[in-house]
């Protein structure tokens, strides 16, 4: 089951074209398109004839041309032209999405057109400034449930293990942490004292030495999260901490996409207080951030296999408070949704 009242990523917005593609959200599939105007344009990939995807048909100006037997629809989904005498069916349209483009991104709204707004897209305070860098990479597809990823990006302790030669030190296997639940989400934080940056920041710090080090771990409903690293000389920190002026900052943006059930497509790009304009150290960081993914990837591509095989119970930690706590509520979340929706029939 899926939260559908929210704004979920479609794809990147160099990757929507001229050209007629699907994507496939929630288990929908979606025919994506730009008008000459360059306006993205999301319907319902299947014609309502015989079901071919509108993805195998062909684009007439603004509009979409079946592929089978013609029936051309409007960006709106309503059907323009058919073949044959006579007037064009009423039920003739497919369903249209709405769409906005934001941090060169596709956003698609899954649930009720009419309660749609823009305003509600995650707000990403630094994207535009030109004192934070920004490096990003390719979407990742993964072979598991979404929430899967949701219970990784809320679970700071894993880093110690499944990122031993990136994001990991000592410090990062059992320093406590402390779970806040928001309107909009859960956070896991904690603060680390007094210990060597881990490898892939002690590249790219400004200082030398021993740091505090702040893990903001942060998933928003349905499936979006902001992890928040912050490297300051050790005695800086903490949550009453002055800061020093060379603390570095990287907030790692994170949107997962549910393909379906057991298949997730993964969005991400990082911004950093650091070098904007260094290009170099753009690539190097995407080239490691695309790593550590990879790493993730294979964890939980076992694991939705290891818990959808299992012969016995799996238990919960005290480090799965994070995790458990957003399940819970985006459950209800949900339950509520379905409810509403069944007293509109």
């Amino acid at each position: 089951m899926f939260l559908k009242n929210a704004w979920y990523v479609a794809a990147w917005g160099h990757e929507v074209t001229r050209a007629l593609q699907q994507v496939v959200v929630l288990g929908e599939k979606i025919c994506v398109y730009r008008t000459e105007g360059g306006e993205v344009i999301a319907l319902e990939d299947a014609c309502p004839h015989r079901k071919l995807p509108l993805s195998k048909g062909r684009i007439k100006g603004d509009n979409v041309e079946c592929g089978y037997h013609g029936l051309t629809f409007d960006c709106a989904g309503q059907c323009v032209w058919a073949p044959g005498i006579g007037r064009i069916p009423s039920d003739a349209r497919v369903k249209p999405y709405p769409v906005h483009e934001k941090y060169g991104l596709i956003w698609i709204w899954m649930g009720n057109a009419a309660i749609a707004d823009v305003e509600d897209i995650i707000n990403i305070p630094n994207f535009d400034d030109p004192e934070w860098g920004l490096n990003t990479g390719a979407a990742m597809g993964l072979n598991c449930n979404y929430l899967l990823m949701c219970d990784n990006l809320l679970d700071p302790t894993h880093v110690a293990w499944v990122h031993e030669g990136s994001f990991a030190s000592d410090a990062t296997k059992d320093t406590p942490l402390r779970v806040t639940r928001t309107d909009d989400g859960v956070i896991v934080h904690r603060w680390m004292m007094d210990h060597a940056p881990a490898p892939f920041y002690a590249k790219i710090v400004p200082f030398e030495g021993n740091c505090d080090r702040l893990q903001h771990y942060e998933v928003r409903y349905p499936g979006h999260a902001l992890i928040r690293a912050v490297f300051t000389p050790a005695g800086t920190g903490g949550a009453d901490g002055p800061l020093s002026d060379e603390t570095f900052i990287m907030d790692s943006y994170n949107f997962m996409t549910p393909v379906s059930e057991r298949e997730t497509r993964y969005y991400w790009f990082q911004l950093r207080n650091l070098r904007p304009d260094d290009q170099a150290l753009s690539e190097m960081m995407s080239e490691d951030v695309r790593k550590a993914f990879e790493e993730d990837r294979a964890v939980l591509d076992a694991v939705q296999i290891g818990l959808e095989t299992k012969t016995s119970a799996h238990i919960d930690l005290g480090i799965d408070a994070g995790p458990l706590r957003f399940r819970r509520q985006l459950e209800a979340m949900i339950a509520q949704e379905a409810l509403v929706d069944e007293k509109m029939r």
